[in-house]
């Protein structure tokens, strides 16, 4: 049997550690980007776009909860890396009152334009309160066009001979994804969904290829070898990084810049670099 000078000692040690995790996770891992460098393999890529970087920026939450001078600083990182293509994957706000667009037109200065273009779909929180405010989601565009970025709301632009599809976001109750039908499926091309949940719809037209999404921030506490405990998801999978689907379809999660509570632990903010490859 341990001593009780043996027992306060242990007390002490774990209460200490306890602390040490918990200003961790709440000071330093919230504002500790990551940039996830990984290739991006597309069917019948255009010779001139093989090496080129796409860089996916998702759930930034410019708002009240997150610190501007830090997505500020992660986009101006992002800059040096001069990307040639910049995808925006939704909740680019935490929306309190239309104060929240000045922030958003700051943090925005500070994006790095893609060399050869810049899209962005919209998520749930750009739609305010309860997903359904659509005066919210129209300044939240007007602010990223205003920025240079093309918002894709159900529709498709094609940059460099490359499809890109952008859908709108699940919970607003704006999916559709009938876009898909009307596009080459042998062209080369990749889709820009918000929340993973949509890729587990029926309605996908035969779409091979990849999907990059956003939504989750990676549960943002992750204990080691487990899942997340927390995940915005039904379908429990979707939490980060490449997730085989059927259909010989592939989706990427990106964790995100932001968070809803300042709290990381095991699950880093991203930005994801991608170099496209011939697949």
């Amino acid at each position: 049997m341990p001593t009780r000078r043996q027992f306060l000692r242990f007390a002490a040690g774990a209460a200490a550690a306890a602390t040490a995790t918990g200003l961790y996770a709440w000071r330093v891992e919230p504002n500790w980007l990551e940039i996830v460098e990984r290739p991006l393999p597309i069917a019948n890529l255009p010779r001139a776009l093989s090496g080129r970087t796409l860089a996916q920026l998702s759930d930034l939450h410019v708002g009240p909860l997150v610190d501007d001078r830090y997505l500020i600083r992660s986009l101006e990182r992002l800059g040096r890396l001069n990307p040639d293509l910049v995808a925006l994957t939704g909740d680019l706000i935490t929306y309190r009152s239309p104060a929240t667009f000045d922030q958003l037109g700051e943090v925005l200065r500070a994006l790095p334009p893609g060399r050869i273009g810049s899209v962005a779909i919209l998520g749930n929180h750009d739609y305010g309160p309860r997903w359904r405010n659509i005066e919210v989601a129209n300044r939240v565009v007007a602010s990223l066009e205003g920025a240079g970025v093309t918002v894709l709301r159900n529709q498709m632009t094609t940059i460099a001979g490359l499809d890109i599809v952008g859908i709108d976001d699940l919970w607003a109750r704006r999916v559709d994804l009938s876009v898909l039908a009307r596009r080459d499926s042998a062209a080369p091309g990749i889709v820009l969904a918000h929340n993973p949940d949509c890729v587990d719809r029926p309605d996908w037209h035969g779409y091979r290829g990849w999907i990059l999404a956003g939504h989750t921030h990676g549960g943002q506490c992750k204990p080691p070898f487990f899942r997340p405990p927390l995940l915005p998801v039904a379908n429990k999978r979707y939490s980060a990084g490449e997730i085989a689907l059927a259909g010989e379809r592939t989706l990427y999660v990106n964790r995100g810049l932001g968070h809803h509570l300042r709290v990381r632990f095991n699950c880093r903010p991203e930005i994801t670099l991608f170099r496209l490859t011939e697949a």
